[in-house]
């Protein structure tokens, strides 16, 4: 079982570092995805335009076998757009359904903030509860299934900012920033690589495969996680509800039980991602911002003061005793 189990971190490792020299000066945010990939959640993507987004899932769909579809969304872009739509059929009279680009294993769903509330609904709907109903018949989403959605900080006029109470379905919040110096340089000769055709790192050394992706997803949850690990965790989440002191003048609502799970499954990745057999409190540190960044709910006062809600995890973090 080890050895099985050693031969799967080998292969996820391999696309890992590979996507990390598609993808320059991003660690954080390919770490997410792979952790959103094996846990089975999706991934909600805060960034200004031109940051490797759109090509971050991109390069990840080469190294999977999966198929891949994106979405831009805009504001005329209707629920049928996204979920499929019955066809009418002349030669018998009958409607067939015509499954829509959500029916795939990887979805972009790009700049999801532009596109009205029954549009986000219908993907959020999908993402759920994995299905698609269309008049009386329901169609199962494939099993592994993977929706990347994307919003800009910026041109926020004419955009419907989604509800919190769909912010919870997705798995993790991640804001993504500016590589460094170092990294933009980088990213300059990995472009004239590529317009050259001098790269010879285009194709991924390892596709992983969904045996691959649900074996992993089986060796994560098997992997130990102290009691006292187990009641961190439940202490932030009940800390963010509770909300002592200045934290409690700052949050007008906690985390969800969503919250809870989703640290459980995101900490005990990172642990097998690292390599490691066990979760440390760590662990949990490193993903609880991206994990409770949009299913904390601030209140008035604490937004008049310019708090965010990255401040708030903060002083919970430091407010919840470690382990």
């Amino acid at each position: 079982m080890e050895a099985v189990e050693s031969a799967q971190q080998e292969k996820v490792a391999a696309v890992t570092q590979w996507l990390t020299k598609r993808i320059i000066g991003q660690e954080t945010l390919l770490e997410r995805l792979m952790t959103a990939l094996l846990c089975g959640g999706h991934l909600l993507v805060e960034g200004a335009p031109g940051l490797a987004k759109t090509r971050a899932i991109k390069e990840l769909a080469n190294a999977v076998q999966g198929d891949f579809h994106r979405i831009q969304f805009t504001p005329d872009l209707l629920p049928s757009d996204i979920t499929g739509t019955e066809v009418y059929r002349p030669e018998d009279g009958s409607f067939k359904f015509q499954p829509g680009p959500v029916f795939h294993n990887l979805l972009l769903a790009d700049e999801v903030n532009r596109a009205p509330a029954k549009v986000q609904s219908a993907l959020l709907e999908a993402m759920a509860e994995h299905q698609v109903s269309v008049g009386r018949e329901t169609f199962p989403l494939p099993e592994l299934f993977l929706v990347m959605a994307t919003q800009n900080p910026i041109e926020q006029e004419g955009t419907y900012p989604l509800p919190e109470a769909q912010l919870d379905r997705f798995l993790m919040h991640v804001k993504v920033g500016y590589p460094d110096e170092r990294s933009e340089t980088e990213i300059l000769h990995l472009v004239r690589a590529e317009t050259g055709s001098q790269t010879s790192e285009a194709t991924p050394p390892y596709r992983l495969t969904e045996e691959d992706i649900f074996a992993a997803r089986q060796s994560i949850l098997s992997l130990y996680m102290a009691e006292p690990i187990e009641r961190y965790i439940v202490a932030l989440t009940m800390a963010s509800r509770e909300g002592r002191g200045e934290l409690g003048t700052w949050l007008e609502f906690g985390a969800s039980p969503r919250g809870t799970i989703a640290m459980d499954q995101c900490s005990r990745t990172l642990a097998w991602l690292g390599g490691r057999d066990f979760v440390t409190p760590e662990d949990v540190q490193a993903i609880a911002h991206d994990v409770l960044r949009h299913r904390l709910i601030l209140s008035f006062d604490a937004e008049a003061q310019g708090v965010t809600t990255d401040d708030a995890i903060d002083l919970l973090i430091e407010q919840v005793p470690v382990p």
